[in-house]
């Protein structure tokens, strides 16, 4: 899949103007090339991202001049207002092997979940890898069917890695496994825990609250 966008050349000025035009303030770099400060239309880097997360090589145009592979780099949001306020895209030499994060996208369906009633534990959801950019795919699919037992298991040597792409971490890491459904002994356990945590919680504010009122008293004895 292709992934465009096209910016424009951002002049020295306030962020918050640019954002409530509507618009994102970016910045594009990269080896050999002095940073340029642009800025995406909102809307668009949304749809773009949701799409293209940031292992997916993007032609990116200043408006006015030539095309450029980047990947984003970075992005800041806002959760309050939930908008993006700042993106950080970087430039890429497709000729020279490159450092990136793909996501992992778990597929299908775990024996160990369906028929035995046990919970996937999603140990990670990317893995590190150099290549070179041509090589580089926006995920990788873990297939999760392998899990039919409990002590079943997936560890990065396990992935199918598409070819191109070397993974950078220890391959006995664990991807993912199935844990099995808590016993009636356990679940009992886990509530009387949990109204322990609650009455512990309760007498210390209890105690916090007596504290402060015995002080409150102190100082207005001493007035």
């Amino acid at each position: 899949m292709t992934f465009e966008l096209i910016v424009q050349k951002r002049e020295a000025g306030h962020a918050q103007d640019v954002r409530d035009a509507g618009r994102i303030p970016a910045i594009v770099y990269g080896a050999g090339m002095e940073p340029v400060s642009v800025s995406v239309d909102a809307h668009v880097f949304d749809k773009l991202y949701a799409d293209a997360g940031e292992s997916s090589l993007i032609d990116f145009t200043v408006e006015g001049g030539q095309s450029t592979k980047v990947l984003v780099q970075d992005v800041q949001y806002d959760s309050i207002k939930d908008r993006f306020i700042h993106v950080d895209f970087r430039q890429i030499n497709m000729n020279v092997e490159m450092h990136a994060t793909i996501e992992l996208h778990f597929v299908g369906e775990a024996a160990a979940v369906k028929a035995l009633g046990g919970t996937l534990i999603e140990q990670r959801d990317t893995v590190d890898v150099t290549c070179l950019p041509k090589d580089l795919v926006n995920h990788i699919d873990v297939d999760i069917s392998a899990l039919a037992t409990f002590e079943d298991a997936i560890h990065i040597k396990d992935l199918a890695i598409p070819a191109g792409i070397t993974i950078v971490e220890d391959a006995d890491e664990l991807v993912a496994k199935v844990s099995a459904p808590l016993s009636e002994d356990q679940l009992k356990a886990m509530e009387t825990s949990q109204v322990g945590d609650v009455t512990a919680v309760e007498v210390d504010e209890k105690k916090k609250a007596e504290e402060a009122a015995a002080a409150e008293k102190a100082d207005e004895k001493k007035a």
